[in-house]
């Protein structure tokens, strides 16, 4: 390199990386916009190690078939980071080299170098023939970023190539190592092309490579790829609670509630908006992507990131109204602004939570977008207006009076808390099981195993209230708040300290929803009690052979949010000596039966009704059973077995499975 070039690229070097921090001065900035977040108190070890699977182990990339490629892609520039390093050194002092290692730990970088940049250009190679060739749908595939960023990658490679090959063909690479596919390919091919003029092409190729380095660099910030620089941060800042948790809020006059302009949101939420690497998964899982709704996940997180840096820089100079791009709007047909019809969309499911390679938090933003509309507008669709009125009068989605959550006990001679606190365990019956006939039979299925067992429990009666989880969905957390106190109190008035749910959603509630009300009792659903009762032996099931061919289906609440997934298939395997047929969406890539987040009480078109699409999945395995153990599944199950006319198919709650084969104590 003579002096000239040397200067060159020193102050080139100089100016483009003080303009690459600059622009990641700035980002750091947008995302501290964001509301203080307190999880990064304490589990500095956990964060530590989450850090190192999936940001560095890419263990949930690595968990579709084509992850793989992005995970050698990923260890390829990893490894190349130090071959960079050694290059941009020596731009800048010319005699810096890795040569000091000696002879043998540098011949050994030189061949992970070559054989490294060969890996990454056929991986580059790979993943432009997916996008231009296989197109998959849940992707952009032909989006332009994408496109740029693949052809520098290769570029870079090809430079890398072009100038050692040119070095060892005119002999000025000293004692080159071991570098097969330098000297083997590339250096005859540079021979080839250039002749005489190998120095110069030596020359043109090293300028090549820096000048794509350099301005990667500097695209990058910019870019769908900004998240090489927040993925790693946004593993480790992970929330180890259920993704769906939204801290309270604490109401007076005059206060705004929710989230509609863009620093409202956490810094977390901001970094996340920051880290989504656009690949896909999410809406690739998405219920209401794949049922043709407006919401897909990808899209909103994009939007919020496109709000970002659009408003970021003014809100940082105190601009907070004027010229602003609204958050959201009435459709998201708007780059930037997130449409109404989509978060009304959402089933608060948690798929596209769990397929997120870098812990994105799709739902609780969704909500806290949805506290907005609701608190502060009033603007909600029109269906919910009956539903919020009958839970505000009386304490259920029904509007029934109270004193009928006790007619499906009638003649059950079960205990009120109210006349006997005695009982080890309360058990909350939640709306759907008090009120709904369909569900009122399941609960009655549950009570049967409980008396079976010898289990001690008690009920509210009139005094239970609805546990509020679709008014936290929906984001009414003014009469959640007045719910959870109520409920609160009388748990505490009764000193529950266990308490046995029969629904998912009372369960999740209950079990982390009101921890920020105080709660500190042991909260069970039935899937795990019933099974510790039949493992301890306290029920004993005779075998049950006039189900059929049963398919199980996995409640979102249950599985995703509180990893339930062995039990109900222990108790079916239990109940009818074999083990339950799977769906081929089964388990953390359950599709949602439709009902949750507040759609159980809202409409749905004909062409985008999701218990369909689920009732079709069940149905492909040809069930004579269908078994849940949600009362919402149920429904949505009950109703979609209807849209089928498959009426020879039966849907049962797993106590009601197990309640025919009980056997009776033995008496001694």
């Amino acid at each position: 390199m003579s002096n000239t070039e040397n200067v060159v690229f020193a102050l080139l070097f100089a100016v483009l990386v003080l303009a690459f921090l600059y622009s990641a001065y700035r980002l750091v900035r947008r995302i501290a916009l964001g509301h203080p977040d307190s999880r990064l108190q304490g589990s500095w070890g956990r964060r530590f190690l989450t850090m190192l699977l999936y940001a560095f182990g890419q263990r949930r990339v690595i968990a579709k078939p084509f992850g793989f490629n992005h995970f050698f892609l990923f260890w390829g520039f990893m490894v190349l980071f130090l071959a960079n390093a050694e290059f941009a050194l020596n731009g800048l002092f010319p005699s810096f080299s890795f040569r000091f290692l000696g002879p043998s730990l540098y011949g050994l970088l030189t061949l992970a170098f070559d054989l490294v940049s060969l890996g990454v250009l056929v991986c580059v190679a790979i993943a432009l023939f997916r996008r231009l060739v296989l197109q998959p749908t849940h992707i952009d595939a032909k989006s332009a970023d994408a496109l740029l960023i693949l052809s520098l990658v290769a570029g870079l490679m090809i430079a890398y190539f072009g100038f050692h090959g040119s070095e060892i063909a005119s002999g000025h690479m000293a004692g080159p190592g071991f570098m097969p596919i330098s000297q083997k390919i590339a250096a005859p091919l540079m021979a080839s092309f250039f002749g005489a003029s190998l120095p110069l092409g030596e020359r043109v190729f090293w300028w090549i490579h820096a000048l794509i380095f350099l301005g990667f660099l500097n695209y990058l910030p910019h870019s769908k790829h900004l998240h090489i620089l927040t993925a790693i941060p946004a593993c480790f800042c992970r929330s180890f609670d259920p993704a769906v948790l939204v801290p309270r809020e604490t109401f007076s006059p005059g206060k705004t509630y929710g989230v509609s302009r863009i620093d409202e949101f956490t810094w977390k939420d901001l970094l996340d908006f920051s880290a989504c690497t656009e690949c896909g998964r999410c809406n690739d899982n998405c219920p209401a992507t794949l049922s043709g709704k407006t919401l897909n996940p990808r899209y909103l997180i994009h939007d919020g990131k496109v709000n970002l840096k659009a408003d970021g820089e003014k809100i940082l100079h105190g601009n907070f109204d004027r010229g602003l791009l609204p958050l959201i709007r009435e459709n998201d047909e708007s780059p930037g602004s997130v449409g109404e019809d989509a978060l009304w969309a959402c089933t608060t499911c948690g798929a596209c939570m769990a397929n997120c390679p870098v812990f994105i938090e799709h739902v609780p933003k969704i909500v806290k977008m949805r506290r907005h509309l609701t608190e502060n507008q009033a603007k909600f669709p029109e269906e919910l207006r009956n539903f919020y009125e009958s839970i505000e009068q009386r304490a259920n989605p029904w509007g029934l009076i109270p004193q009928d959550r006790t007619k499906w006990a009638k003649g059950l001679d079960i205990p009120l808390l109210s006349e006997d606190e005695r009982v080890e365990y309360l058990f909350y019956v939640g709306c759907a099981g008090s009120f709904d006939s369909r569900n009122r039979k399941a609960v009655i299925a549950l009570v049967q195993a409980l008396r079976a067992a010898g289990v001690s429990f008690g009920i509210l009666g009139a005094e239970e209230r609805c546990c509020g989880d679709s008014l936290r969905r929906l984001g009414n957390e003014f009469v959640f708040e007045k719910l959870a106190v109520e409920n609160m109190e009388l748990f505490r008035k009764y000193r529950v300290k266990k308490i046995l749910t029969y629904c998912p959603h009372c369960y999740f509630t209950l079990k982390h929803d009101y921890r920020q009300y105080g709660l500190e009792a042991t909260v069970l659903h039935h899937s795990e009690f019933l099974l510790d009762l039949l493992q301890d032996g306290k029920l004993r099931l005779r075998g049950e052979d006039s189900l059929g061919r049963v398919v199980i289906h996995d409640s979102c609440y249950l599985g995703r949010y509180n990893q339930i997934y062995r039990q109900p298939r222990e108790i079916l395997r239990m109940a009818t000596g074999h083990n339950p047929l799977e769906m081929d969406r089964r388990l953390e890539n359950s599709f949602c039966c439709g009902a949750g987040g507040g759609r159980m009480w809202m409409e749905e078109s004909a062409e985008h009704r999701l218990n369909i699409h689920r009732t079709r999945q069940a149905l492909e395995k040809s069930p004579n059973t269908i078994a849940v153990s949600c009362p919402y599944c149920m429904t949505m199950f009950e109703d979609g077995l209807k849209n089928e006319k498959a009426s020879e198919v039966r849907v049962l709650d797993l106590a009601e499975i197990i309640a025919p084969s009980i056997e009776a104590p033995k008496i001694t």
